[in-house]
């Protein structure tokens, strides 16, 4: 299996994300989110997908998201507002993201990310 790997390669939790795939031997293709934002079509079927909620997607530790006082704002959205929100700028997205045709992680959680790999 070969999965989509989405990054900010100055990202040091991308870094260690793909040192770790790297490691195991996972086929992945690489994708700069920062040259090559998930569109919202992506988006909402990879939120479908992951099981949860949307705000999980958003980079709350980033510069983007506190300039724009998100917190405050998310809650008043609407989903499709929130994913239009999301595939206008990949900076306010989370990384890195894993996507396979199965599963979508957000954020590198090494659990998460071992448990997908016993499962490969």
């Amino acid at each position: 299996m070969k999965y989509l790997f989405i990054c900010y390669p100055q990202c040091t939790t991308c870094r260690k994300a793909k040192k770790w795939l790297d490691e195991n031997n996972i086929e992945y293709e690489e994708r700069h989110i920062g040259k090559d934002n998930p569109n919202f079509l992506e988006l909402a079927k990879w939120t479908a997908q992951s099981g949860l909620p949307l705000k999980k997607f958003f980079n709350t530790r980033g510069t983007l998201y506190k300039e724009m006082n998100l917190k405050e704002k998310l809650s008043q959205m609407s989903e499709e507002e929130q994913l239009e929100l999301l595939a206008s700028n990949g900076m306010l997205v989370r990384r890195p993201l894993l996507v396979s045709e199965t599963e979508v992680l957000v954020g590198f959680n090494i659990e998460e990310w071992e448990k997908i790999h016993k499962d490969i």
